[in-house]
């Protein structure tokens, strides 16, 4: 008979680990958490100071039923969930669910599923640690304020099934600050001028671009300035100024940490920030390898540290020295920590074995568990590895008043680079002929090649670069990320077209009543100094309940507010002059996920529906007839003709009807301004105050 009792979050470890442990070891799973607040209310007052009121989660019976007559059992109990303040909050629980009050209970924790790992947490157990308990309670509770006195207000304005949650508004906010930015974004000429010249003695040219006239930087901002600028080149020497020779050193990485390997996943991959975590999390849990069984790969995948354990670095030091040899090796690994927060109670994310190479073990891998995985073991040899190097030569060319450059660099030293180089990588441009010229070296001059280029607006943003955003402003943590861009996309707040994000109609409406309603919520600096105060419970400097104390009476003045206001703006169906064709009322607007559509006022009796088509007053460019506002297939706006498909004109800037005076093509809003539609006329100018 077993006894002790082991009990595990997710039934995907219970295998893994009880191989690892004697007969005299049971090993259960609580399936994630097992008491929760009630849905059906609140589940706390001020009046009781605050007090959660926790209840089992409804069919989590049978689960608690089986681990309780395990307990009876047992002689000791070791909660074992996972290594954060959830897996902290879901152990308490289990103490409360299973009455294990008078039992001997300890709390273990381990950073990778490895028989060491295991075996070292059964020798050190703990107790359970309540101040991160606390402040998962206290994330618990404030998440539940907003999410359950705010939708209400949203059902209200907009439509059932919406929702408001602290960290999901503010991210939604920044999605639609950028778009506005965006929408208002006027481009910029400019020019450019490459020069490809040729060196005495040599056949291949170098491409050399204008940086100086007249002894300062060139910035080029028309063809006239450019007509200019080339005129004066005409007949003029080419020679070699000054070369400069170096040596540039390219920094190893940093191993990964959850929201680094969500980025990396998604650009190297193309993988959603979603699937990257959930398998990662099998990876962790364990994998079924041939000749060794259920093996967990990876460490725990929720981290923002970049800490490695001193038995992993020495395996990753013998195994480098081994396989690449001793240059290869990176001088020291403490210096790398950088600004980043460090939460010495995990680890980066790495292979559990420096020594299982993914080509080993890539059949008994899916094909998304291996690329996954060979991301992560590149990654994490790579960062115990030395620099790389490059030998670097500028060469400073004058021709009369302008100066032109040319660069290039070559690699010295591979270093890290020969086990990993990141998706983005630079790519070295490669002028071989650049390594023999020396100063006074004449060039002939081939051709001058004149470009003209517009600024860009900023990038819209995609799931990698918004976690990249959340994570620099200190919004959320690496557990949170993946179900707040789940959440706003499932809302159909945001669309997700090739790896961009774009803010739908429904979007836009819920981020405005979030931003003239309740401006503190959707603050990203109010949202990251209350993650602040939640470390500061986990540290036991701050009082739980004194956040949350301080939380609340806020937010139940700003709902109230709300409350009345809305009153006041409750927006009635728009009643239209379309008539239905099933029973003849006057079709309304209504709102649904992808926008507005026209229905019958005599619903449920009548339920004829058809697409809602927003005229803005402008004749379609092409045949004359009305433009509309349209959505995509995912929800983003964009204005087309009425008559599609029979006319094809679209665009995503709301059309004037006012033409262009440079190109005759029509024009664009653009912020306070118009601006032609076609970005190489360029032509640009104030908005009247009258135009829609």
């Amino acid at each position: 008979m077993a006894k002790y009792l082991v009990i595990v979050e997710s039934p995907a470890k219970v295998k893994t680990i009880k191989k690892f442990l004697g007969k005299n070891y049971e090993v259960m799973a609580s399936n994630g958490h097992v008491r929760d607040l009630p849905k059906s209310q609140l589940g706390f007052s001020p009046e009781e100071d605050y007090e959660p009121k926790y209840i089992t989660i409804r069919g989590k019976g049978e689960v608690l039923s089986k681990l309780r007559k395990e307990v009876k059992k047992a002689e000791r109990v070791y909660l074992a969930t996972d290594p954060d303040r959830e897996g902290e909050a879901i152990s308490w629980h289990l103490t409360k669910a299973l009455k294990l009050d008078g039992k001997e209970v300890s709390r273990i924790t381990f950073n990778e599923i490895t028989k060491s790992a295991v075996q070292s947490s059964l020798k050190s157990p703990r107790e359970i640690d309540m101040d991160l308990v606390d402040a998962q309670q206290a994330r618990r509770m404030l998440d539940r304020m907003v999410g359950y006195r705010i939708s209400p207000l949203l059902w209200a304005k907009v439509k059932r099934g919406l929702s408001a949650g602290r960290v999901q508004s503010v991210a939604l906010r920044i999605i639609c600050d950028r778009e506005a930015e965006i929408d208002a974004f006027l481009p910029k000429e400019y020019w450019s001028l490459e020069a490809q010249l040729i060196p005495e003695g040599e056949k291949k040219p170098i491409v050399a671009k204008l940086a100086e006239y007249k002894g300062k930087k060139i910035e080029i901002g028309s063809e006239d300035e450019m007509n200019s600028i080339l005129s004066g080149l005409e007949g003029k020497e080419y020679i070699v100024e000054d070369v400069k020779k170096g040596e540039r050193t390219k920094k190893s990485p940093l191993p990964f940490t959850t929201s680094t390997m969500q980025q990396e996943a998604s650009k190297a991959l193309n993988f959603p920030i979603s699937k990257t975590m959930r398998i990662a999390q099998q990876l962790y849990e364990g994998v079924e390898i041939k000749g060794q069984g259920t093996v967990g790969l990876i460490t725990y995948l929720r981290t923002d540290s970049v800490r490695i354990s001193d038995e992993a670095e020495t395996a990753a030091h013998a195994f480098i020295e081994k396989t690449y040899g001793e240059k290869y090796l990176s001088e020291g690994a403490a210096a790398k920590k950088g600004g980043i927060k460090i939460q010495d109670a995990h680890e980066a994310i790495r292979p559990t074995d420096i020594n299982r190479i993914p080509s080993d073990i890539k059949d008994s891998l899916s094909r998304d568990q291996f690329r996954l995985y060979q991301l992560i073991w590149r990654r994490f040899a790579a960062s115990r590895m030395a620099n790389a190097v490059y030998e670097t030569t500028a060469v400073s060319i004058a021709a009369g008043e302008c100066r032109f450059r040319a660069s290039t660099s070559s690699l010295a030293f591979d270093g890290y680079m020969l086990a990993y180089t990141e998706a983005d990588e630079e790519k070295e441009e490669k002028q071989v002929t650049l390594q023999a010229i020396a100063e006074d070296t004449k060039l002939s001059l081939e051709s001058l090649e004149p470009k003209q280029h517009f600024t860009q607006p900023p990038a819209h943003y995609t799931e990698a670069s918004l976690v990249h955003t959340l994570e620099e402003l200190g919004i959320g943590r690496p557990s949170t990320y993946s179900p707040t861009i789940t959440t706003i996309i499932a809302r159909r707040y945001v669309t997700k077209e090739n790896k961009n994000l774009y803010v739908t109609e429904l979007g836009s409406v819920v981020n405005s009543i979030m931003c003239e309603s309740f401006p503190t919520i959707v603050d990203e600096h109010f949202t990251a100094n209350m993650e602040a105060l939640l470390d500061g419970v986990a540290e036991g400097k701050v009082p739980w309940k004194s956040v949350v104390a301080n939380f609340y009476p806020d937010l139940e003045a700003a709902v109230e507010a709300a409350e009345k206001e809305l009153e006041k703006v409750t927006i009635e169906d728009e009643v239209t002059d379309e008539i239905c064709e099933q029973c003849g009322k006057n079709l309304v607007v209504k709102y649904g996920p992808h926008g507005k559509f026209l229905a019958c006022p005599g619903f449920p009796d009548c339920r004829f529906t058809k697409p809602y088509y927003e005229r803005i007053g402008v004749t379609c460019p092409k045949c004359g007839k009305d433009v509309v506002i349209r959505m995509s297939k995912k929800g983003r706006r964009y204005y087309g003709c009425i008559d599609a498909p029979n006319c094809d004109f679209m665009s995503w800037g709301r059309p004037v009807e006012k033409k262009c005076p440079r190109c005759g093509g029509y024009m664009v809003v653009k912020g306070s301004r118009l601006a032609c539609a076609d970005q190489q006329c360029g032509y640009t100018e104030p908005k009247p105050e009258t135009d829609a």
